[in-house]
């Protein structure tokens, strides 16, 4: 248990040093490869990558299940493209997290 424990809090911590704003169009090549996922403006992006990094398969079946956690669709990718936004970004492999915290 305190195993999880120090993992999570070095997650936690690697991740929270990772996360900054990126423009869109430099998240393009990764877009291309299927490897950016959206995470809704509600949630954590960090707490997103967290569970990620621990292989936490019942959170993410109920984020996905709910929406809140998506490939990037055709049309927000080119909605984003075309406003030449900026979104919130983490790595965390193999995947590109993105979140649009921005007002519509």
């Amino acid at each position: 248990m305190a195993e999880s424990l120090d993992k999570e809090a070095l997650l936690r911590r690697e991740f929270h040093g990772q996360t900054a704003q990126i423009a869109w169009r430099d998240l393009q090549t990764y877009y291309a490869h299927g490897s950016v996922v959206r995470v809704a403006s509600e949630l954590d992006l960090i707490e997103v990558a967290v569970q990620l990094g621990l292989d936490n398969v019942t959170q993410f079946e109920q984020w996905t299940a709910s929406g809140q956690v998506a490939a990037v669709s055709d049309d927000e990718a080119l909605a984003w493209y075309e406003a030449q936004r900026s979104l919130w970004a983490v790595v965390a492999p193999p995947w590109v997290l993105v979140q649009d915290r921005e007002k519509h």
